[in-house]
């Protein structure tokens, strides 16, 4: 009986000590959240007006074709820029990125993915680790970005793999990650990268958007295509940093809530092998001095 009483009195500790790291796990995830929220909140609907104007002038320019970075070719060969994060204790969110990954290579590119010809540029160590287990293609130069998130190193890996595709060693690249919405939901998306997405007119509707280009149409396309799709990856990280943060936020709550009911549960367990050592002892003492008496 004393020893039960030990080792539930060790699980109780054990667990508030738990306890304790999820709750400060939870405010520290909290105070980083508001200022992820705060930078995707204020990046997002720049990013969106940029990338529908880049996608109204590719729709509707004259030898759209030409442009290389807007080149629609044949998919042979496909890159997937999967992001997610470096630390794990964020529940599921690493993993539904991984399954989304997966499911987009099944479902739009097995044949190229048979071929060898499908890559994978990891963005965040969860991803990269995860991935090259199950046995893709994959690349771990950007996968330490979240070590230092700045433009200039989101930039980088965008530039490369606009520079692959122009080349023609990519035919198609899309990213692959967890849009924010509040904290305590996460949107996971596929988006195509390059080429760059061209909007389709709605049926019977042959109107196209008006631009006044200056200085002239193909200058200007060059300099902003790069411009654009630098800023569409660099809101996709900024996007799966505020989701990781509130992603681990609710989780550390969870855990921290499920603490509460473990340590309810052992409390109850606790007391009643106290009560029940109790009674053994006074049922003891009592039949000793009965016997004594006898």
């Amino acid at each position: 009986m004393a020893g039960q009483l030990k080792e539930v009195r060790n699980r109780i500790k054990s667990v508030q000590s738990t306890q304790q790291i999820t709750k400060a796990m939870k405010m520290v995830s909290a105070a980083k959240l508001r200022r992820a929220q705060d930078t995707i909140i204020q990046m997002r609907p720049y990013a969106q007006k940029l990338q529908e104007m880049l996608s109204n002038i590719v729709s509707n320019i004259e030898g759209g074709a030409e442009l290389k970075l807007a080149e629609t070719r044949a998919i042979e060969k496909v890159l997937l820029i999967v992001i997610t994060s470096d630390r794990g204790l964020c529940g599921a969110y690493n993993s539904n990125i991984i399954k989304l990954a997966k499911s987009t290579i099944a479902e739009k590119y097995s044949t190229q993915f048979k071929k060898g010809n499908v890559a994978i540029w990891n963005i965040g160590k969860k991803g990269f680790e995860a991935l090259t287990k199950a046995g893709y293609k994959t690349n771990d130069t950007y996968k330490d970005i979240f070590l230092n998130l700045t433009f200039t190193n989101v930039q980088a890996a965008a530039q490369a793999a606009m520079k692959e595709f122009e080349e023609g060693n990519f035919d198609a690249i899309e990213i692959v990650y967890g849009q924010f919405k509040n904290a305590a939901t996460q949107l996971f998306v596929s988006e195509q990268f390059l080429p760059i997405p061209k909007v389709e007119n709605k049926e019977g509707s042959n109107k196209k958007s008006d631009f006044i280009f200056e200085p002239n149409k193909e200058d200007l396309i060059a300099v902003l295509m790069p411009k654009i799709l630098n800023t569409q990856l660099y809101k996709a990280v900024l996007d799966s940093n505020a989701s990781e943060h509130g992603a681990r936020m609710t989780a550390m709550d969870k855990a921290s809530d499920n603490a509460n009911e473990l340590l309810k549960t052992l409390k109850i367990s606790y007391n009643r092998a106290r009560q029940a050592a109790i009674t053994t002892e006074l049922t003891e003492i009592v039949s000793g001095a009965a016997a004594l008496q006898g």
